[in-house]
């Protein structure tokens, strides 16, 4: 793909000052000065660990044409374009629309953001429509699908040149007319998804997370806002009502807003008539419907999913039809069971998370059956939540067994102390095991006949990250491989 330089800066938001050419053919953007090519735009940007303006010059020798910066560098005698701006985060996302001809545009595209939800909403948005014949495509944590076909995932939300890219791909390639994607608190603060036309975006629930970088709740509040507020008059803004902040969410968009929920007033409402571990009886808008997911939080999901897809125009029947056939995403409540036990994998990671998973297996299990629960607290990030996440987890279960998750660059041994300071030794045996395996080994070998046991945290993750280096490390196949040597 080329394009003149003219074309792709229109619209730029902050334009200070051009300085050079503009009549040049571009081959590329980006913001890391490695992967910077031959006629590429480099856009400098200020972040959290590093600042682009340091590497201008790495840029220009790999062949950047073109400069995007807050501050000027001092560059002699080379025929480069530079382009001063006020946010490089903002102008790397309007020059990335540009570039990539605007596909949100010509797609359905869908935003949700929340703390938790996101994944199973967006995935099952995705998996509906496919069922139903339409052509869709997916960003999400654990994957990027394009009518089936998979790229690999790097972030919750990726940057503004890797989005604009996949959705050209979608458009262009597979011929999507839908798109859905998750949108973290870190992307609408970093400006990722500016300038993206969204058909409607939907506010799952908010709460303790993140606070390591937007250091109040309000901080984190005010970010998931922000995709609501740039949506136009024409697009939906669905926003849970069992979540006491979802007037906070919605108070200054211009889209059309319509509420789900299971315990107050709404638009869409649900209710739960039966709850088993193979799945749950509810009723959606007046309708029985049988869903293949477990847990009071996994209905509410799946309402969004319903009410979105009928925004989007699918008719209650059809939608209902293909909502029943739906199946769990990966690491989000799947289930491992065999007839001695039963084991959970799930990606709850925060103190609400935990809570909610728990209370429904607490709703769920029959006399005499014990929940067993192994959880880690990642390292680098929110340390608050730590000790609540402990408090929670030994309320909730009978045996606790502290692990590693992703310790990073701290002490995994330290991270489980903090969790540990939470925790109620009262009702709860609390068991410290540092190597993940081992706990997980441990907890299947602790249960007896018909214990739960969940292994929260990791959910899909395939790796475990520890002083910059992220080893193969899956919950899952440990758990299958443990239960098949058990069962032989």
């Amino acid at each position: 793909m080329i394009k003149k330089l003219g074309n792709i800066l229109e619209d730029i938001p902050g334009l200070k000052q051009i300085i050079g050419d503009i009549d040049r053919n571009i081959k590329g953007i980006h913001f890391d000065s490695r992967k910077v090519k031959e006629n590429y735009i480099f856009v400098a940007l200020r972040g959290t660990q590093t600042d682009g303006h340091n590497y201008i010059q790495h840029a220009i020798n790999n062949g950047a044409s073109t400069v995007v910066c807050e501050q000027i560098p001092q560059i002699y005698d080379q025929p480069i374009t530079l382009i001063q701006v006020e946010n490089s985060h903002l102008a790397l996302a309007r020059l990335s629309t540009n570039f990539y001809g605007n596909p949100s545009l010509e797609l359905n595209l869908v935003g949700v953001t929340g703390t938790n939800g996101k994944t199973t909403i967006a995935t099952s948005l995705y998996r509906l429509f496919e069922n139903l014949g339409y052509k869709a495509g997916l960003l999400s944590t654990i994957r990027y699908l394009m009518h089936n076909f998979e790229w690999p995932a790097t972030h919750t939300t990726p940057d503004p040149v890797t989005i604009n890219m996949l959705l050209r791909k979608m458009v262009s390639e597979y011929n999507c007319s839908h798109a859905f994607m998750e949108v973290s608190s870190h992307a609408l603060d970093q400006h990722r998804v500016a300038f993206l036309d969204f058909d409607g975006a939907i506010f799952t629930n908010i709460t303790h997370d993140h606070l390591d970088y937007h250091h109040s709740f309000k901080d984190y509040i005010y970010a998931k806002k922000k995709l609501f507020d740039q949506l136009k008059p024409q697009a939906f803004a669905l926003v849970n009502a069992d979540d006491k902040n979802h007037k906070v969410i919605t108070q200054n968009t211009k889209a059309q807003v319509y509420t789900f929920g299971l315990k107050n007033m709404a638009d869409f409402k649900a209710r739960i008539l039966e709850k088993h571990f193979d799945g749950t009886l509810a009723v959606i808008d007046g309708r029985e419907v049988w869903l293949n997911l477990i847990g009071e939080f996994n209905v509410s999901n799946i309402l969004a999913v319903y009410a979105t897809a009928t925004l989007l125009g699918i008719d209650k029947d059809s939608a209902l039809q293909a909502i029943s056939s739906l199946k769990p995403v990966d690491g989000r409540f799947e289930i491992f069971s065999t007839d001695y036990l039963t084991v959970i994998v799930d990606y709850a990671h925060t103190p609400d998370a935990l809570e909610k998973i728990l209370t429904e297996l607490n709703n769920i299990r029959q006399p005499g059956q014990r929940i067993i629960t192994v959880i880690g607290a990642g390292g680098n990030r929110d340390r608050d939540k730590r000790p609540k996440m402990g408090k929670v987890a030994s309320l909730l279960s009978d045996v606790l067994v502290l692990t590693s998750d992703n310790p990073r660059d701290e002490d995994p041994e330290e991270i489980i102390k903090q969790i540990e300071q939470g925790t109620n030794k009262e009702d709860c045996t609390v068991i410290k095991i540092t190597d993940r395996r081992e706990a997980i080994h441990s907890a299947i070998t602790f249960a007896r006949r018909g214990d739960i046991v969940l292994v929260a945290g990791k959910g899909h993750e395939t790796y475990q990250e520890i002083k910059g280096i992220k080893y193969h490390f899956d919950d899952r196949e440990i758990i299958k491989d443990f239960l098949d040597i058990k069962n032989h």
